[in-house]
């Protein structure tokens, strides 16, 4: 299994990124969706999270409208579009696979089975 992260970088405040997970050795649509991010110095945090078919999305406290989860069954990918970013948004971003489905456990990320490698993005003010 190999989930295969990418478009992290550098952006300034307020500017966009999207990044993008491609997943191979599993059945992607069968795999609930998540993204997790971890600052140097802290812990691992929920992002965001989509169930098999995209249409059950949930996020972060922290998110508040900025971000948007997606998926695309067909190309085994799933994205995150991050907007308005903040220099507190920099971290190394993790996407997850998780078989099952659970609405309210979405966000722990020790229910989650397989982990890319992360990329990290960086916002400077």
């Amino acid at each position: 299994v190999q989930l295969q992260a990418s478009g992290g970088g550098s952006v300034q405040a307020g500017g966009s990124l999207r990044l993008s997970c491609t997943a191979s050795g599993i059945t992607f649509s069968t795999y609930m969706m998540g993204w997790f991010r971890q600052a140097p110095g802290k812990e691992r945090n929920f992002v965001a999270a989509i169930n098999f078919s995209g249409g059950s999305t949930y996020y972060g406290d922290f998110v508040k409208g900025r971000f948007t989860i997606s998926r695309d069954n067909a190309k085994n990918t799933v994205y995150l579009q991050m907007t308005t970013l903040k220099p507190e948004d920099t971290a190394v971003y993790y996407c997850a696979a998780r078989r099952g489905y659970n609405s309210g456990t979405a966000g722990f990320a020790n229910l989650y089975d397989y982990w890319g490698q992360g990329t990290l993005v960086t916002v400077s003010s």
